[in-house]
């Protein structure tokens, strides 16, 4: 497989980034000089790591059960890892999605 079409993807996408940051710093200097506070760019919520921690232990569970899938079964590779990362991500997430609310719930009383 060639990969001659990654490099012209990547260059546009470096040359996105960089205009990208460049014009964010014009908006919190110009916030800056009228004396407006910049946290409004920043969001509230805080990166759950519990998040990600599930998710990918669910993304390697996936790997090995569809690892396991395709030497056992008839299932061939792509399909057998395919649908396990995706159905062990996505049980990660649930867990994670569960696991947040009820924390949630018992966090008011």
């Amino acid at each position: 497989m060639t990969t001659e079409f990654l490099i012209p993807i990547a260059f546009f996408a470096m040359v996105f980034g960089i205009v990208y940051l460049f014009v964010r710093k014009k908006e919190r200097l110009a916030l800056i000089q009228k004396g407006a506070d910049a946290t409004i760019f920043e969001s509230s919520k805080e990166p759950s790591s519990l998040k990600w921690g599930l998710l990918l232990v669910g993304i390697g569970a996936g790997i090995l059960f569809g690892k396991v899938l395709a030497v056992y079964t008839t299932l061939e590779e792509e399909p057998a890892f395919f649908s396990m990362i995706c159905l062990f991500g996505g049980i990660g997430l649930i867990i994670y999605h569960l696991t947040a609310h009820k924390f949630e719930g018992t966090a008011g009383k």
